[in-house]
């Protein structure tokens, strides 16, 4: 008897140590396949403070915040050029560190970054997948009295993302080059948007634009170049934002 409740343990710590080394290696893998932010992007990522991960751009209180979730398997370092021209602009920008790279695994993480610092008037936004998670953060939070608006960066909402019947300001920039971008998705993705959405094309932007850590699997051959579409995402974020009214 007392055998075979050694055998029973010893199976189960053999099974728990083959988990534990699968979950490793996953980790490992996913790390391996991550994007990782342009010298460019890094550079300008040392203006910024980081804490617990999140990279926090400066800017005046009496602006609304800006929340970002990154892009699937991107590092948050990468939108750190558009994130540095905003905030210079008056906004405070938070990039997020979401686990793996990967909004899907914290999508409510935007909590943690208004309670921590105080934030009362904020907007939401992501890229890609990131945009779709933010977007479900927002539907969940659609009284909140300091979300002010959502925006999405060669992305859209699903339909537990549905804003509806979200009143605040929305915006919604795609790359005219983006070969990512599922975009019979997106195109039905407009039942979701509410009639205030304001849509933009970067003309000759592709995909890994919107952020700074080079060419991604899949998508086209940008015809500008990503200084360019920094500048232009940063342009369009900060004359959106001039629309936000407390």
């Amino acid at each position: 008897m007392k055998t075979r409740k050694n055998k029973i343990v010893r199976y189960l710590l053999i099974g728990m140590g083959l988990l534990v080394a699968l979950v490793a290696a996953g980790i490992f893998y996913v790390h391996t396949i991550s994007y990782e932010p342009t010298a460019q992007a890094t550079e300008a990522a040392k203006s910024a403070e980081k804490e617990h991960g999140t990279l926090v751009f400066q800017g005046e209180k009496d602006r609304p915040a800006i929340i970002f979730y990154q892009g699937a398997l991107v590092d948050n370092t990468s939108y750190s050029l558009w994130a540095k021209t905003v905030s210079e602009a008056g906004y405070p920008v938070y990039l997020v560190e979401e686990p793996l790279n990967l909004a899907v695994m914290s999508p409510n993480k935007a909590e943690k970054i208004i309670k921590a610092y105080n934030l009362d008037s904020y907007v939401i936004g992501g890229h890609s997948l990131g945009g779709v998670m933010a977007s479900r953060f927002a539907a969940n939070h659609h009284t909140d009295s300091g979300l002010k608006g959502v925006f999405f960066l060669a992305s859209y909402p699903d339909k537990k993302g549905s804003l509806t019947n979200f009143e605040g300001q929305v915006l919604s920039l795609t790359g005219t080059k983006d070969g990512v971008l599922n975009w019979d998705a997106y195109n039905d993705a407009s039942q979701y948007l509410p009639q205030q959405t304001v849509k933009k094309e970067i003309t000759g932007g592709n995909h890994a634009g919107f952020g700074s850590y080079g060419q991604q699997k899949g998508d086209n051959e940008a015809t500008i170049n990503n200084d360019e579409q920094q500048e232009e995402v940063a342009s369009a974020m900060i004359d959106w934002l001039k629309t936000i009214k407390d």
